[in-house]
């Protein structure tokens, strides 16, 4: 866990760490497709691979909500979408 002391992100940090997980993302659906194809949707592969999927997408939607208590006053949008 973070210190409570730390600073928070800045809105150019916000949007980098957005670019790159909203890569990471895009990745991870093609892997979970290629895994799906092969192995079948009801294999422990695909579950686990959606499963990661789902919770990289709360994480940007957690993360989305930071940036916006971070960055009041600020049009942060879409950074981690």
């Amino acid at each position: 866990m973070a210190r409570e002391n730390a600073l928070p992100l800045t809105r150019d940090e916000h949007y980098e760490l957005g670019r790159e997980l909203r890569a990471v993302s895009a990745r991870m659906r093609e892997l979970c497709g290629l895994v799906v194809s092969v192995y079948g949707p009801n294999s422990q592969s695909a579950f686990q691979f959606e499963k990661a999927a789902k919770t990289l997408d709360r994480l940007r939607a957690d993360l989305q909500a930071q940036a916006q208590a971070d960055l009041p006053g600020f049009d942060v949008r879409g950074y981690y979408d």
